[in-house]
């Protein structure tokens, strides 16, 4: 018996208040206000997407809008396009060119499972601003 490895999806019409928890992939391309928490699987946040939450995954994409702290245990990339406010803590971060960020970065290499909020990070470095990076 084969397995659907086909990622759960919002779409663009769908709004969530509150908690979404999950043991899959997931695409968000609608509103989610409150909390997304992942474990061990990808969250993609669309171009569509206008997310207002914390957002805990192994890997996150962003390519929306995202106003909340992103935690992953892996790897976080935001692409061209996108625009997060809020604080990022993960073990790598790929930022493309055109891509808004507004927040601090934590680049730990022991994120586990017991995270800390992101802003208890006694060593978090802000990250660059636009200006400084040139965009």
């Amino acid at each position: 018996m084969a397995i659907d490895t086909t990622p759960a999806r919002i779409g663009k019409t769908i709004v969530i208040r509150g908690e979404v928890k999950g043991a899959e992939d997931l695409i968000i391309d609608g509103r989610v206000e409150g909390t997304v928490q992942l474990g061990e699987n990808r969250l993609t946040i669309g171009p569509n997407a206008n997310v207002a939450a914390d957002l805990t995954a192994k890997d996150i994409l962003v390519m929306g809008q995202v106003q909340g702290n992103i935690i992953a245990t892996g790897r976080v990339e935001l692409r061209a396009g996108c625009l997060v406010e809020g604080d990022v803590r993960a073990l790598r971060l790929a930022i493309e060119d055109n891509a808004g960020f507004h927040g601090k970065v934590d680049l730990t290499q022991g994120v586990g499972k017991s995270v800390p909020e992101p802003n208890s990070a006694p060593n978090s470095v802000p990250a660059p601003t636009q200006a400084s990076l040139g965009i």
